[in-house]
């Protein structure tokens, strides 16, 4: 287990900008709602659900990088699957796509693991911060 002494590592904020960008870096304005480049690529038939599956397996390694133990990384590369079988339905694929957020998940999953395994060093952190602050009030 690698110390970062309670700063995220490079390997959970990649994924975090990764799934950012598959999953909810556009707006759909009026509605509100947010997709991202998996829900878009994922309309190509085909094709774009390989791309996707191939970008989407980037965050499970990233994941491995992190040190999370293998159940973990089933789980993540099953959440990869289940959205990459989903887009070969015609139409309900992709609509499930605009609201299935595998990568998202994946993300959510590496944080929580990283959190669980880093809560001293985070909290110190936190209190350094905020010592930091109330020394320059």
């Amino acid at each position: 287990m690698t110390d970062y002494t309670g700063v995220a590592p490079k390997p959970l904020l990649k994924a975090q900008k990764l799934a950012n960008l598959l999953d909810t870096s556009i707006r759909i304005p009026v509605i509100n709602f947010r997709i991202g480049l998996d829900a878009l690529v994922g309309l190509i038939p085909g094709a774009g659900d390989v791309i996707m599956l191939l970008v989407s397996l980037r965050i499970v390694h990233l994941g491995k990088q992190l040190g999370l133990p293998r159940g973990l990384l089933k789980v993540m590369l099953r959440n990869c699957l289940l959205d990459f079988g989903l887009g070969f339905i015609p139409v309900v694929g992709d609509i499930a796509d605009f609201f299935y957020k595998a990568n998202q998940a994946n993300v959510r999953i590496m944080e929580k693991y990283w959190v669980s395994n880093n809560k001293a060093a985070i909290d110190q952190r936190a209190r350094e911060l905020l010592d930091n602050w109330k020394a320059a009030q």
